[in-house]
């Protein structure tokens, strides 16, 4: 089988790598780059669990090849934080119990993240939409919508005006 050179750039570190043509964003990240904060679940783009920035935008990492994503920032959940110092977003779902088991956890930070960071004061209606295509089984996304709004400054209540 074919493998390639490749050079990413993943949260703010270079690496050279030798990788099939075929193989996901994901699976590389995971299996060559030891960064398993991103899951891999449906490999279908569907449940979100591996969201990342590239490029500061939301994608599913399931679904770009690493070949496609040479030349563009990627921003993993390992990458938000500086050393034990948490991220503002992370900090928040703790505090506002937006996790159970986990599994989602880092995609729906990673979508929160992006949402945060084009427009820090969404209303409810923007928080909402901007986790859309994160699935969770266990918070019923109320926890995970409040710890959004809780980084965003803005009223719980808040609605589009």
């Amino acid at each position: 089988m074919q493998v390639i050179d490749i050079k990413l750039k993943v949260n703010g570190l270079d690496y050279r790598l030798r990788v099939k043509p075929q193989r996901t964003l994901v699976e590389v990240l995971r299996e060559e780059l030891g960064l398993t904060g991103t899951k891999k679940s449906c490999n279908e783009g569907e449940c979100g669990a591996c969201t990342l920035l590239l490029a500061g935008r939301p994608v599913s990492s399931c679904l770009v090849l690493a070949v496609d994503a040479q030349g563009k920032d990627i921003l993993t959940i390992e990458g938000l934080s500086d050393g034990e110092k948490l991220d503002p977003i992370q900090e928040s779902f703790l505090k506002h119990g937006g996790l159970q088991c986990g599994f989602c956890t880092p995609g729906m930070i990673m979508a929160a993240k992006a949402l945060l960071s084009e427009n820090p004061n969404p209303t409810l209606t923007q928080a909402r939409r901007a986790i859309s295509g994160n699935l969770c089984r266990c918070t019923g996304y109320q926890h995970i919508i409040d710890a959004i709004m809780a980084v965003s400054g803005a009223s719980e209540n808040k609605e589009e005006t």
